[in-house]
């Protein structure tokens, strides 16, 4: 999926061009699919990424973290000011999980997400995600509480899941001691992070264990044989094409066959019954558009209330690029919003 864009060259100067200009720029050059048109931000955005990172290029994996956080480093805005940013561990499977706790203003005891960051299950941290988590800190009024999980290939599949869901039991059992709500918790994600926030609540009900009030996926990547139609009518896609998702499968997964493990596909639990109320967002032209969408259809079946929104003219990752794409920001409001209702 490439655009036929104007003779000069896309650089990094033009990311910074606003909407109008943006929209004038690419004026008989928009990036259609069916009735989504993209929008003119995220196709400069994604048009520069695939410039300065060709899509048939595979990086070492330390190269890919470097990129990612350089990415997120230029390209999206950090926490409001007014959030408190304390960092801290709870005990895991292979030792301490490094934590980091948004605390928004206000007092009392509140609501808390317990967030997984993204990136294919070997990049992203704290650090990626610090703007994010603390906009849905300071935007819901509720706590966020984001979990450093281990990383692929160092760490493979369910090391990362393990971390995840260590970080819940502790959460569950000291929640007052963050000053939070034991009956308002909430898990959430974006992209590999919503395959664990899904795969941490299913884990929780089949055992019968205490589970979230609620959870946020966000682009949620819920497939890992990677056959939905989406996964195929966009393998050009901007920021996650093919070669990259199957490359992130391949660190991530010890052998193929794992991806028929509901753990690291939770799109295809079978009894969906009694999971946490849900909202999930996707982008119009994002290879995982069909995981959220399935996934949203399949917990409503199963009886879950479930906000479903779609972001028809966005590419993965906009959440994480707000400086130079504003429904980044919208979307992160939308579900803080969502979040305040549901919580409380």
């Amino acid at each position: 999926m490439t655009a036929d864009l104007p003779e000069l060259p896309l650089t990094v100067e033009h990311l910074h061009l606003t909407e109008p200009e943006a929209t004038r720029l690419l004026e008989g050059h928009r990036l259609r699919r069916g009735d989504r048109v993209m929008d003119p931000k995220a196709q400069i955005v994604g048009e520069v990424i695939r410039q300065l990172r060709p899509s048939d290029s595979v990086p070492t994996p330390e190269e890919a973290r470097g990129q990612f956080r350089k990415m997120v480093e230029l390209l999206d805005e950090p926490p409001p000011v007014s959030v408190r940013i304390s960092d801290l561990t709870c005990p895991g499977p292979a030792g301490p999980i490094p934590l980091r706790l948004y605390t928004p203003d206000g007092g009392g005891s509140q609501s808390l997400l317990l967030y997984f960051h993204g990136g294919g299950w070997m990049q992203g941290g704290l650090e990626t995600h610090h703007g994010a988590c603390g906009k849905l800190a300071a935007w819901s009024n509720c706590l966020v509480l984001a979990v450093d999980y281990r990383l692929a290939p160092e760490h493979k599949f369910p090391a990362g899941l393990e971390d995840c869901l260590a970080a819940w039991r502790w959460l569950a059992a000291n929640a007052a001691t963050l000053g939070a709500d034991s009956a308002r918790l909430a898990v959430g994600g974006d992209s590999a992070g919503g395959n664990l926030a899904a795969a941490v609540c299913q884990a929780l009900v089949a055992c019968g264990e205490p589970a979230p009030a609620a959870q946020l996926l966000i682009y949620p990547s819920l497939d890992l044989s990677w056959q939905l139609p989406s996964h195929r009518d966009l393998a050009d896609a901007y920021i996650l094409p093919r070669v990259r998702v199957q490359w992130y499968t391949d660190l991530y997964l010890s052998s193929p066959e794992q991806a028929a493990d509901v753990r690291a596909s939770p799109l295809w639990a079978g009894d969906l019954h009694g999971q946490p109320a849900a909202m999930i967002v996707t982008a119009g032209f994002d290879p995982l558009l069909d995981d959220g969408r399935h996934y949203a259809e399949r917990l409503e079946a199963a009886g879950t209330p479930v906000v479903y929104r779609e972001f028809p003219g966005q590419i993965h990752a906009f959440i994480s690029l707000t400086r130079v794409i504003p429904q980044g920001n919208q979307c992160l409001r939308e579900a803080a919003g969502w979040l305040r209702s549901r919580l409380g």
